[in-house]
């Protein structure tokens, strides 16, 4: 964690549906928070595990934080420790929010929330009515008692559609995609199976996604050896074929974020000062890509022989 983390107060935790708590987060001294927008997540630290959870409350409420925890008895242990050990009182450390997954002016909104993914969306929809603008929502999940959040949504102004999979099975995306207005975007979070799903039904241009874990990506050929220069550090690192840059980094004993290891989290984002990155994240946009001013240096790599980044 960064030395703009902060230590904040659990003051609430409220069970939202089945297996899903929210937690509320405020300063101990009252102070108002970091400023946040809709698709914004935190990094927490919970017992040994930093994880990532999207900001679900209002963005113009200054005195709090709200995340949704799914509890995930197969997970690696950050939700486990949120369910088990996490009690009002207790303090936190979190990061300031920042968003990799932002909600861009368009004339109506498309939001296709898959369980626990419904956390960025509901802070979409929240924002969607206050602007006036159209929107739509399609929430899948097993059950109406583990879908959270459906009465704050069904009380915005919007359309709302719930999907529970043991009433009426899986979301009909060819309904749902077909015949969408030219002014729509179509926003969605949920699991792979259905971001999948999506991508393959909506021009990529009109599409903003979020997602849980990284998918699956053969690489073919042997991966080449090359120099990064840390210029704050004044460190030089060689990356080899075996390793990535963070990897060598934390070897070398530089201080990096970092957390999911799998360019999908946005914590070791680092700016790029010389070099082409070689980008294998899954969080920043294609145009991102191309301008290659940062990279996760978890998965990224360089296809200019050197990099030179800031760290």
């Amino acid at each position: 964690m960064s030395e703009n983390s902060l230590q904040l107060t659990v003051h609430r935790m409220t069970w939202e549906a089945e297996g899903v708590l929210s937690v509320e987060l405020v300063h101990p001294e009252g102070k108002p928070l970091p400023e946040w927008t809709p698709g914004s997540h935190i990094d927490v630290v919970a017992g040994a595990y930093t994880r990532q959870y999207s900001l679900c409350g209002d963005p113009r409420d200054t005195g709090r934080y709200r995340i949704g925890v799914l509890d995930e008895p197969a997970s690696r242990g950050g939700s486990r420790h949120v369910h088990t050990k996490l009690r009002p009182g207790q303090l936190l450390t979190v990061s300031e929010p920042r968003n990799h997954f932002v909600l861009e002016d368009a004339g109506a909104y498309l939001f296709v929330a898959g369980g626990i993914g419904i956390t960025p969306l509901l802070a979409m929809a929240r924002e969607a009515a206050a602007r006036g603008a159209r929107w739509r929502m399609v929430y899948g999940g097993r059950s109406r008692a583990s879908m959270a959040f459906a009465e704050e949504l069904s009380a915005l102004d919007g359309e709302l559609t719930l999907v529970p999979q043991d009433e009426l099975g899986h979301i009909d995306l060819d309904a749902e995609l077909s015949g969408l207005p030219d002014d729509t975007l179509v926003y969605t979070c949920g699991p792979a199976p259905l971001l999948a799903a999506v991508e393959e039904r909506c021009p990529a241009e009109r599409l903003r996604l979020e997602r849980f874990s990284a998918p699956v990506v053969e690489r073919t050929g042997g991966e080449e050896a090359f120099e990064v220069e840390c210029r704050s550090s004044g460190r030089t690192l060689s990356v080899g074929p075996d390793s990535s840059i963070l990897q060598a980094a934390e070897e070398a004993g530089l201080s990096v974020n970092s957390s999911c290891q799998e360019g999908i989290c946005g914590s070791c984002e680092t700016r790029v000062l010389d070099g082409t990155p070689d980008h294998r994240d899954f969080l920043l946009s294609e145009a991102e890509h191309a301008a290659g001013a940062t990279m996760m240096i978890c998965v990224s790599r360089c296809a200019s022989g050197r990099l030179v980044l800031d760290l």
